[in-house]
């Protein structure tokens, strides 16, 4: 609540004086990356959870602009919002605000959105996936903070690419995993692949959440903040209660935690572990630590469990995001048999 409050109460009267006596628009090169405590308007920016880049390209806007991604943020945040999708919508929305320059985004109509978004992507080369990103962002901003209600209807959208799960196969699963050889590290790729885990869902995992009794797996607020129980694996709790003994996590919270903070594991340490292991293992694929989770589903696909308990296991709102795998399990479609198989096995026909 005190930074709700707080960001309720900023008063902009010593940016607006900033910017009039500057007489022009602050150019990035001009700015420095982190504005000292001091600067009018320094208080604005830090209520704001935005990186060096967007610190410094957001004194390039117009105050009616300034104040737009401020209140953009803020009903992000009163929605709720997770983090990564905050960062995401904030960056694609200041694209189009350091185009506007000294023009209020408010007074934009949906032909000039149009406009935009065709520019977007024949001018910046945007992908049909950053184009829905984007689209998204400013949806937000004229339907739910404007609420401009049904204003992006006549918006088309680009069709997006269909793009199969990447993954490794089960000889290559056994390659990388003999090529790790810290404890740790095994115990939480082990756990990622034997429940078809996100990175986010490994590091966040607590020792609370292994329930040996029920031989499952809580995993808290996942993807779309909804939570789910997983399988857990009768080897995979040896190794795990191997690990804890060896390593005994303190101050006992996360089941993977920091060695430098005690907090959850790095993501970004997750990932470098899992690619020295591949280069290790030899592996050339362009696979992250994700393909895990895409092996997990195919694997199942591949040894016969139903989708729609893959769909449960994985988390997916939708059965249509589990049916991807279907394209890349390789035992459905090697156990269609050709009908030119049948007659010859028939001995209707000869060499």
């Amino acid at each position: 609540m005190k930074d709700l409050e707080a960001k309720a109460s900023v008063d902009f009267t010593a940016l607006k004086v900033f910017l009039e006596k500057r007489k022009k628009v602050i150019t990035t090169s001009a700015t420095p990356a982190v504005l000292p405590a001091s600067q009018p308007g320094a208080d604005i920016m830090r209520a704001v959870p935005v990186n060096p880049v967007s610190r410094s390209t957001a004194w390039q806007l117009c105050d009616e602009n300034l104040h737009a991604l401020q209140n953009f943020i803020e009903v992000l945040l009163l929605k709720s919002y997770s983090a990564s999708i905050i960062k995401t919508y904030r960056n694609e929305f200041m694209q189009l605000l350091q185009l506007l320059k000294h023009k209020p985004v408010d007074s934009l109509t949906v032909a000039d959105l149009k406009r935009y978004m065709v520019f977007a992507m024949e001018n910046q080369g945007i992908s049909e996936n950053t184009a829905h990103s984007r689209l998204n962002a400013l949806k937000f901003y004229f339907e739910q903070v404007l609420e401009r209600e049904r204003f992006f209807w006549e918006i088309p959208r680009p069709k997006k690419p269909t793009l199969l799960p990447k993954l490794l196969n089960e000889t290559e699963i056994k390659r990388l995993f003999n090529a790790l050889t810290n404890k740790k590290h095994k115990a939480m790729l082990f756990t990622a692949y034997s429940a078809g885990l996100r990175v986010s869902e490994i590091v966040h995992l607590k020792i609370a959440d292994i329930d040996s009794r029920r031989m499952q797996i809580f995993i808290a607020r996942a993807k779309g903040k909804k939570d789910r129980y997983v399988n857990l694996s009768p080897v995979v709790l040896d190794i795990l209660r191997n690990y804890m003994k060896e390593y005994r996590p303190k101050p006992k919270i996360y089941l993977f935690e920091s060695d430098q903070t005690g907090g959850a594991y790095p993501t970004r340490t997750v990932q470098q572990i899992f690619t020295n292991a591949k280069n290790k293992a030899g592996i050339k694929k362009d696979v992250g630590v994700h393909s895990l989770r895409h092996s997990f589903a195919t694997h199942l696909l591949d040894k016969g469990t139903d989708i729609k308990y893959i769909k449960d296991l994985l988390g997916h709102f939708n059965i249509k995001t589990t049916e991807r795998y279907l394209h890349v399990s390789k035992q459905q479609l090697v156990n269609i048999v050709s009908p030119f198989d049948d007659l010859w096995k028939n001995e209707q026909i000869d060499w």
